[in-house]
Order: C-alpha cells, then sequence, then structure tokens
C-alpha cells in the first residue's frame, strides 16, 4: 500500500503562508474540503438580476487582447456558431483560483497565465510545450514554506508534472529538472512506456508535499498503474506511493483473483481529491479497473476500485476505505472531490465526508473512521449471465433515496414530448429488441440493455457543495441513460462492450428518449438524509416554446454563497444561472457564448466587490459546440 522514500521531515508553515483570505478561491473546492462554499453576501436574491460583465479573459492565443468588454462579449453572442467557428477554440473545464487578487489558469492552449483578479488584465504568461496540455480543470497552489515561495503545480496530458513560481511565471528552481518531474516512471508503467498516463485534474497541496492523481487506460486491461503518490513541493522527489490496486501481503489483495493484479491499470483517482488538514488525511476518490465493462478476468470485489480511501496525507498510510460499487463493471467511478462538512446528527456533530458519484447515490460517512452516519445496506442486485463474468451478489445502498433515474420502463417512461421523438424512439427500442434494465443490472451477451444511470449519468466530476448555514447539501445530476451490449471477442478479454450502442438519445438531437427532467439540482439536509427540493436545470432551445424546460445534462458543478445563492453552469444550453439556496427556484440566467462545463468561483477583487466567475468554451464529452475561449467574472455595478 505504501512505499516511503528514504528520510522525510515535514516542516512547518510560517502563520503567514497559512493565513489565505477566506474571500480568496485557492483551491478547486474553496477549502481542502471541497465544500466549495464562499463566505461573501454581497450578491443576493435581491440583487443577482443587476450582475453585470465585469471582464472577459480570451484564453486563446491568437487573440492578443486579454481582456474585453461587454460590448465585445455582446457582439460575439450574436456571431453564429458553425462548424467553422467552432474549430477554431479548444474545450476547458478549468476552474480559476484567486489568490491575492490574482487569478490563475490553465489553458487548453497550452498555456498557464496569473490575472489581475479585478480587472481581468494579464499579470505573466507561461507557455507549456508540448506534446501533452496543462491539465483542463486548473491548477493547484503552494504557498511557500519560507524556503521557498508560492509556487503553481499541474500535470500535463503527457504525464509530466510542473512547477511554476507563482509570482513570475518562471519554471520552479530545483523542482525536478528545470520545474519537471516525470510521473512516467519504470514503476508506474508496469514497463510499457507507450500506455497512456497523464493528469487532466490538479493535484491538492497538504504541507510540502503534491498529491497527485492520475488518468490511465479504460481498456485493455493492462497497462500503467493508477497509483497516488505523493512528492515534495521544493525538490520534485518522491515521498510515498499508495498502490490502488493492493499488492501481496497489503490489505485488500485478497478481494482479487489470484493473478488478476498483475500489471492491471484503471484504479485510480482522475478527478479530484480532498484533505481534512487538521487530522491530517487526504481522501482518495478512485475510479473503475480495466477492463471497465467486463470483470471475468478479475473475480472478487477488486478493492481499491471504485472506492473513497482515506490515507495519512504526510505518509501515504491506509486509514480506511469504503467500496461505493463492489466489482465494477459499469464504469461508474469515483471522481468528484469528496465533500467534508460537519454533519448534526440526533443533536452530535460528526465530522463528516460526503460522496457522490456517476450512480447517483449519495454516501455520507464519519469522515475519521468511515462508518456510515445515516444507514447503508447490502442488497441484492441481478447476476450475471455472460459466460466467465461473476458480477458482486450484493451492492451497497444509502437510505437517502437516488438523486437521479435509475430504472426505466419502455411502456411508462418513453419521452412523449413530442410525438416524433416517442415515435423514433419506441422504433429504435423495438427493433433493436433492447432490454429494460435495472441499477446494476449487468450487461448483455448479444442483446442491447437500457441503463438508468448511464456511464455519463449520475453525478460526474462536479460533485457535491454544502452551506453551512442550513447544513444542505447541493448536487446537479443527469438523467443519462446508456445502451449496450457485450459481444465475445477473439482477445485477451473475452467479451467487450460492441454492437448497438451509445446513449439512449436521438442521434444529433440531444433530445433522451425518456421523459424528463433530462438534468436536475438537488438539495439534501445532510442532518437526516432528505431530499429537500429537486428544481429542473436546463433547457432544450430545440424544441417548441412551451416544451423546452426539459433540464439537461452537464458537467461541473456547482457552488454556494452566504449570500444565499447556489451559481451554476454545466448544462449543455449555455446558460449560467443562480438558484435560492432555502427554495430551489431559478432567479437569474444569463446566455454566455458556449456551455459553462466547468465549476465556476466567487471571490472579493480589490475594489471590494463580490465577482463570480466561469470558464464557458464549450466541449467535454457532451460534444457541446465549442465557439468560445472566455473566461467570464460577474459583478454588481
Amino acid at each position: 500500500m505504501l512505499r516511503k522514500i528514504g528520510f522525510f521531515t515535514l516542516a512547518l508553515f510560517p502563520a503567514s503562508a497559512l493565513a489565505q483570505d477566506r474571500t480568496d478561491w485557492p483551491t478547486y473546492g474553496h477549502d481542502k474540503g471541497a465544500m466549495r462554499h464562499s463566505p461573501l453576501d454581497q450578491i443576493t436574491s435581491a440583487n443577482v438580476n443587476d450582475l453585470r460583465i465585469a471582464w472577459v479573459y480570451r484564453m486563446k492565443p491568437a487573440n492578443t487582447e486579454a481582456a474585453t468588454d461587454a460590448g465585445e462579449t455582446a457582439r460575439r453572442a450574436t456571431e453564429g456558431a458553425g462548424a467553422q467557428r467552432a474549430s477554431q477554440f479548444a474545450g476547458s473545464e478549468m476552474t480559476p483560483l484567486v489568490v491575492g487578487n490574482r487569478m490563475y489558469i490553465s489553458m487548453p492552449y497550452s498555456r498557464v497565465a496569473a490575472l489581475d483578479a479585478t480587472t481581468g488584465k494579464e499579470i505573466w504568461v507561461r507557455e507549456i510545450p508540448g506534446p501533452g496540455q496543462p491539465s483542463l480543470r486548473g491548477v493547484e497552489y503552494w504557498p511557500g514554506d519560507g524556503k521557498a515561495g508560492p509556487r503553481l503545480f499541474f500535470g500535463t496530458r503527457d504525464g509530466r508534472l510542473i512547477g511554476l513560481d507563482a509570482a513570475t511565471g518562471a519554471y520552479a528552481p530545483g523542482f525536478g529538472e528545470n520545474g519537471v518531474v516525470n510521473l512516467k516512471t519504470d514503476e508506474i508503467m508496469n514497463g510499457s512506456q507507450s500506455a497512456p498516463y497523464g493528469m487532466t485534474s490538479p493535484p491538492i497541496v497538504y504541507r510540502n508535499l503534491i498529491i497527485t492523481g492520475s488518468s490511465v487506460q479504460e481498456n485493455p486491461a493492462l497497462g500503467a498503474r493508477g497509483d497516488v503518490r505523493a512528492w515534495d513541493a521544493r525538490t520534485g522527489k518522491l515521498v510515498w506511493t499508495f498502490h490502488t490496486v493492493p499488492r501481496k501481503g497489503e490489505p485488500g489483495h485478497d478481494t482479487w483473483a489470484p493473478g488478476s493484479t498483475e500489471k492491471r491499470s484503471g484504479v485510480n483517482v482522475w478527478g479530484f481529491m480532498s484533505l481534512d488538514a487538521k487530522r491530517g488525511i487526504v481522501y482518495l476518490p478512485i475510479g473503475a479497473p480495466a477492463h471497465d465493462r467486463y470483470g471475468g478476468d478479475r473475480h472478487g470485489d477488486n478493492l481499491f476500485s471504485s472506492a473513497l480511501v482515506a490515507a495519512d496525507a504526510a505518509t501515504g498510510r491506509y486509514l480506511w476505505h469504503f467500496q461505493v460499487v463492489h466489482h465494477d463493471i459499469w464504469d461508474i467511478d469515483l471522481e468528484s472531490a469528496p465533500l467534508l462538512f460537519d454533519a448534526k446528527v440526533s443533536g452530535k456533530t460528526v465530522p463528516a465526508v460526503a460522496v457522490v458519484a456517476k450512480n447517483a447515490l449519495l454516501f455520507m460517512l464519519d469522515r475519521v473512521t468511515g462508518k456510515p452516519i445515516h444507514p447503508v445496506e447490502e442488497r441484492p442486485v441481478p447476476a450475471s449471465i455472460v459466460p466467465g463474468e461473476l458480477a458482486a451478489p450484493t451492492q451497497p445502498f444509502p437510505i437517502t433515496p437516488p438523486l437521479a433515474r435509475t430504472t426505466f420502463s419502455i411502456e411508462k417512461d418513453i419521452a412523449d414530448v413530442t410525438p416524433e421523438l416517442k415515435n423514433w424512439c419506441e422504433n429504435w427500442i423495438r427493433n433493436n429488441n433492447m432490454a429494460e434494465g435495472v441499477q446494476y443490472q449487468p450487461m448483455l451477451p448479444d442483446r442491447p440493455l437500457i441503463v438508468f444511470p448511464g456511464t455519463e449519468g449520475g453525478s460526474n466530476w462536479g460533485g457535491a457543495t454544502f452551506d453551512p448555514k442550513t447544513g444542505w447539501l447541493f448536487v446537479n445530476t443527469s438523467n443519462f441513460g446508456q445502451v449496450t451490449t457485450l459481444v465475445k471477442t477473439d482477445g485477451p478479454v473475452a467479451w467487450m462492450p460492441g454492437g448497438v450502442g451509445g446513449r439512449f438519445q436521438q442521434p444529433g438531437t440531444g433530445l433522451m428518449c425518456q421523459r424528463p427532467p433530462w438534468g436536475q439540482l438537488s438539495a439534501v439536509d445532510t442532518a437526516t438524509g432528505r431530499i429537500v427540493w429537486q428544481s429542473t436545470l436546463g433547457v432544450t432551445d430545440s424544441l417548441p416554446e412551451g416544451l423546452r424546460n426539459t433540464g439537461r445534462h452537464g458537467t461541473g458543478g456547482a457552488i454556494t454563497t452566504a449570500g444565499g445563492l447556489i451559481f451554476i453552469g454545466s448544462t449543455d444550453d449555455s446558460r449560467f444561472r443562480a438558484f435560492e439556496t432555502k427554495t430551489g427556484k431559478e432567479i437569474w440566467t444569463h446566455r454566455l457564448e458556449a456551455s459553462a462545463h466547468a465549476t465556476p468561483i466567487s471571490y472579493r477583487g480589490a475594489d471590494g466587490r463580490q465577482y463570480v466567475a466561469v470558464v464557458s468554451t464549450g466541449g467535454s464529452y457532451h460534444n457541446s459546440p465549442r465557439t468560445s475561449d472566455a473566461l467570464t467574472a460577474f459583478a454588481l455595478p
């Protein structure tokens, strides 16, 4: 589980290095516990409709101006969104950071920059030579330790960990080789330097450690390891490694069939980690094994796949785990940042961690022990009829109801938004002899199965946010189904997805084949596990007026503010929205140039105003038109 490198002593930070303004946004989740809650309350439900564009930063380097005014933004919004325009831009899911009125961003154009957070003007820009782009979801900030100044850290698609001086953008002196560490070590690559390995999400900082996850293959089964590692922020030297697929003699190794762990890929943290800095615990949301749709070559529960693992942040030592999916053959993954909060349950305050995933289920655990704070039960689930497969007989279910659709009835649930859509979907299902699936229904051999949520449904990497005043948790989910079929192969894995398959929608239209809502925003009372409200999130512009309030699928999460608001982009309808925390009512909507498949932030500028900023480029796996390169900041006049 753990490999320690030499002798290592954690340095204590001076108080000044730790005293970051809570009105900044210094890490993806605002705080290391990923609550994504801003204490700012200048923007409220009473004045949110007065929000205006304060500035826009254009990320594409061919556009030489740094920030544009509202008039230019309006002009661009009226331009056509054809294929030629879309091909000019690259998609981004980046969440900016703000520390001391400096905004730090990574861009899909192989650049990292520091901006004035109040004006959007460039302070410095660093070109990052390819071939791998900087992490598309952002960077991590390290405040320094008295010996080295503040630094930015991020990974690349081709397996480099890069450190930059936060003040100048220069490569961090003394870190790795000229500011770069090669993550593709022989041990991690399992002897194959050609296997995919990189980073798409930022690392997380604990004291003077940079803790990294990775992006690896989903198939074939053998390839680079998904281990989590920690590096010295000053030197780039490897400090510890957590084996996400346990080695012989380590806890969890016996949950894999003999021989099935060798060179196994997947089981990686491709999303966001969280930290309880006070207790020194790092929380690892770990993904599915490779191959992620067939497990006949890996019988057993397969720890630590699709599990939340708590480890000692200083040493990588295993503390506890909670497996959300046993023997994952549905590509469910845990990828969103585990949300740390204090829950008030039966009159007691419990340090808690919440985890959401593609299965649309919400688990709330004691973050010290890993024990559920609300009941969880193992329920029987369908067996597999695929030769060689051995699905888990039970799966864990919380008392909190699912936050997205988990069932589908051909007779009752066909989309009837328009007669044409209903007719198309009925014919498609009938002509392909599709079967109805229930949650955790294993795929069928040579017959298409309708599954909810699909591999892109439920809650994706955006995860949840929390309002400490109400004790409510908020999460956006997609009712996004999948049609899957397993077909026989002659390769090392006997069965693979093939035949009829894909999203449960009419091709080319974005119209789902199940009744709306297709996207939702939910509020959950963490004291009881009860759903407080659910609101439709998103519109379908292609439908006739009066039928558009369908909800839409999306990527990226929400934030809450002390002003009683939830801000969210996410959906593929090019909107940025504000909802009332207490009621779930949508009270402000702004039409963007492209969809914002990213998580927004809120911070105080040097002028004392509260800003809300979001990246909107389109793209993502939703294939939204890539019609912009905008990072937009909003504020009251």
